[in-house]
This record gives structure tokens, C-alpha cells and sequence, in this order.
């Protein structure tokens, strides 16, 4: 987790707590929050893809968990190589449906994020790493969006996926 952290870190030099806690928290549990209603979820998949516009450029699959068992399929590139939204879409929900994440898993990425603020490899302080997750675990450890300027910076378009879940041609594709 150390080198996905750093790695962040580096690409995205104006994320905040926010942002933080959501790659720790997807890398940890999945994208079990973001699946309620599966009409919903093909037509926000529908949407972003038809008007992604300009962003920062990303790699298709992102791994985002030690294990590399968790990724971010970035939806850019995804739409550049021309590849099947049906296919993405089906990924994410059985992912959301049939992984099991681990709210342990959240505390152990976090400590060590906030290990690598004291060590100053993240522009955090990690006592307010620490604290913004622990009152992130007294709320149940809840899904957040990216921060304000997150989403003006990098204009993030991606779905999380359990890496298992996608099939062959998108894994070839990248």
C-alpha cells in the first residue's frame, strides 16, 4: 500500500484528506456502495462516457490495492481504445455485488498513510490522517466524493472493479 500511497501522491499533488480516504477506502471495500439500483448504474456509465471531455491522462487499469485485486478502470482511456461499456458495467456491479471488503483492511491502509505523512512522503499531517479516519470510522466508514479540487484538477472518471471481475479483453487492453 506504501508504494500505491507514494505513487498518488505524486500524480495527484492537490488531493486532500478527502481523496486520500477515498482511494483507501475503495482499495479496502471495493465499490460496494456505489451499486443500489443497476438501471441507475448503466445510465451514469451511459452518461459519463458520452461526455467525458478533457482530463488528466491515466492509465486504463489502475491498481489500487496491494494485491493489485482492486483497480480503477479509467473511463478516458477506456473510451479510447474503444472498448465495451456493457462489459465495464457488468465488472462494476458484480463487484459491488460479490465483493467483500474489509473495514480492518481501511485501518491498516490508513495507519500506514498515516505513517508515510510522519514520514513526510504525504503533504498530510498524520495525526489529522489518523483523526479524519477515525471519525470516518465512527460514521460507518461511508463512501465520500472526491474534494472540490480533486474534481477541478483531475476531473476523475473512473469505476472501481475487482480486477477478476473484467473480462479478457480489457485486461488485454491495457
Amino acid at each position: 500500500m506504501r508504494r500505491i500511497l507514494i505513487a498518488h501522491a505524486t500524480r495527484y499533488p492537490h488531493w486532500a484528506l478527502d481523496d486520500l480516504y477515498k482511494l483507501i477506502h475503495q482499495a479496502a471495500l471495493g465499490s460496494e456502495h456505489a451499486v443500489s439500483d443497476e438501471a441507475h448504474a448503466r445510465e451514469r456509465l451511459t452518461q459519463e462516457l458520452a461526455g467525458l471531455g478533457p482530463g488528466l491522462e491515466e492509465l486504463l487499469i489502475d491498481p489500487i490495492s496491494p494485491a493489485s485485486d482492486v483497480v480503477r478502470v479509467h473511463l478516458r482511456p477506456f473510451v479510447r481504445l474503444r472498448l465495451e461499456g456493457e462489459q465495464l458495467l457488468d465488472a462494476f456491479i458484480r463487484t459491488a455485488r460479490e465483493f467483500h471488503g474489509s473495514a480492518d483492511r481501511v485501518v491498516e491502509y490508513a495507519n500506514t498513510a498515516a505513517d508515510l505523512a510522519r514520514e513526510g512522503l504525504l503533504r498530510f499531517d498524520g495525526d489529522g490522517v489518523t483523526e479524519f479516519v477515525a471519525r470516518m470510522k465512527e460514521a460507518g466508514f461511508p463512501a465520500v466524493h472526491h474534494s472540490p479540487a480533486f474534481e477541478a484538477e483531475y476531473r476523475p472518471a473512473y469505476r472501481v472493479v475487482a480486477r477478476h471481475k473484467l473480462p479478457p479483453d480489457i485486461i488485454a487492453a491495457a
